[in-house]
């Protein structure tokens, strides 16, 4: 009799948890921002031999004193020229830009640097004139830079140009 006493109470208890409220379960977490990367320029090249060349085409052409090569954009002034003067035996390398005085210009290609003095040349436009002996081997280095050669001026932009045959042909013009 004991036990059947006892049974409602355990049924009773046994009903006790049904009676207490479940908690909701918890949200799941808001779902977190994937961070935006912005756009980045490509690093600026080590070496200048890695750097993009400067727009344009050499163009050659016979003229009375020699011949010369021209480089730059079609429909443009010449960035860069290079002319052989065989009365002199020289090879003189105009550079476009205008100055009050002489400026060092460096010629940097695959097997040397030099750096030579610019002189202000008269003209239309305005540039910056070196000149080399026919024999000279920078004109060699140049045409036979691997590729490109560069040619630095302080306050004007450096210029990367091609190594192209019409420099060898200006060069052989006047050797």
């Amino acid at each position: 009799m004991e036990i059947n006493r006892k049974l409602p109470l355990l049924a009773l208890l046994a009903l006790v948890p049904g009676c207490v409220a479940q908690q909701p379960a918890p949200p799941p977490p808001a779902p977190r921002p994937t961070p935006r990367v912005a756009a980045m320029a490509p690093p600026a090249p080590v070496d200048w031999r890695d750097a993009p060349l400067t727009p344009g085409d050499w163009t050659y052409r016979q003229d009375a004193g020699g011949s010369l090569a021209a480089f730059g954009e079609p429909g443009a002034s010449p960035l860069m020229v290079l002319r052989c003067d065989r009365a002199r035996g020289m090879v003189l390398l105009d550079r476009a830009g205008a100055a009050s005085a002489p400026l060092p210009m460096t010629l940097v290609t695959t097997s040397m640097t030099r750096t030579l003095s610019a002189t202000p040349a008269s003209g239309n436009p305005p540039v910056l004139r070196t000149s080399f002996a026919a024999k000279d081997s920078a004109l060699d280095a140049m045409a036979f830079s691997r590729g490109r050669f560069e040619l630095e001026v302080n306050g004007l932009p450096t210029l990367i140009v091609p190594a192209w045959e019409e420099i060898d042909r200006v060069i052989e013009d006047c050797r």
